[in-house]
């Protein structure tokens, strides 16, 4: 059967916050049984967006990831509840029953992802329920989605099949894979977040000024692999993205028209612009 399935595409996220205002003007103050308790005015980010910079002085770029309920099909808070507190939907939402769950504070920590709150008045672990109050009542999409301006967030009703015909199509990932939770919250473009990337720019000097070496050949190695291979723009400029943090000694082997091969190391830590490299 078909079920409900969020995609993130971090390339579009521009950090307006649209997401979690919408969730705290459909939550704060009002009760929605059987679904949820009101969302405390304070203190609660179901809806939350992380921010990452990348890279350093002249190049650097700004990612932004919204984490929320993952909707996990093997979900851990699940396992941990008693007298089905917590459950699945047949349509893939996972729910906080507000009251069965009354005084189940592990049910918070159970969560690997961190986005299950504690509501100390009302004593009842809380979190995002994928509106699912709203969509019962024939919302086409959750109101984060509807609320995101970029298109950032997208929902899909769909069958698992054709989801993960999707996830490859498109490439898509889910946060922290090794938990094996199996969520239905899938990011798209999560390099920009995850990984890191080696960059810079490189010049040349004739006649004693300096210019842009526009379609000079870059290479990455890694213990004498070919990593990968690129052409520099006509800034100069070359960037090698998806590199994993920490990820040890590289060797940039730089190429153009008949100046001398240039070749620099880098020990790779987290992502790094080199500068003005000049042949």
């Amino acid at each position: 059967m078909k079920k409900w399935n969020l995609i993130i595409d971090i390339s579009k996220c521009s950090d307006c916050n649209n997401c979690f205002l919408s969730n705290k003007d459909e939550y704060v103050d009002n009760d929605y049984p059987p679904y949820s308790v009101a969302q405390p005015k304070h203190g609660h980010r179901w809806i939350n967006v992380m921010r990452k910079e990348r890279g350093h002085g002249g190049l650097m770029d700004v990612a932004y990831m919204t984490l929320l309920c993952m909707h996990c099909d093997d979900a851990p808070c699940i396992k941990e509840a008693n007298n089905g507190a917590v459950y699945k939907r047949r349509d893939g939402i996972v729910i906080i029953d507000p009251i069965k769950a009354r005084g189940q504070k592990d049910i918070v920590s159970s969560c690997p992802y961190g986005v299950v709150y504690w509501n100390e008045e009302k004593q009842v672990a809380q979190k995002w329920i994928f509106d699912a109050h709203l969509l019962d009542a024939g919302w086409e999409e959750p109101r984060c989605v509807q609320s995101c301006y970029t298109g950032a967030l997208r929902s899909l009703y769909v069958e698992d099949s054709e989801m993960q015909k999707i996830v490859k199509a498109e490439g898509l990932e889910v946060f922290h894979p090794e938990y094996n939770t199996r969520p239905r919250v899938y990011y798209k473009n999560f390099y920009l977040f995850n990984k890191c990337f080696i960059a810079g720019s490189i010049a040349y000097q004739h006649d004693g000024i300096a210019d842009c070496a526009e379609g000079a050949k870059v290479a990455l190695l890694q213990d004498s692999r070919l990593i990968d291979e690129l052409v520099t723009d006509n800034f100069g400029d070359f960037k090698f993205d998806r590199l994993d943090e920490n990820s040890g000694k590289y060797v940039l082997e730089i190429l153009y028209k008949d100046y001398d091969k240039r070749t620099m190391d880098v020990d790779l830590k987290t992502s790094v612009y080199l500068g003005d490299i000049y042949l």
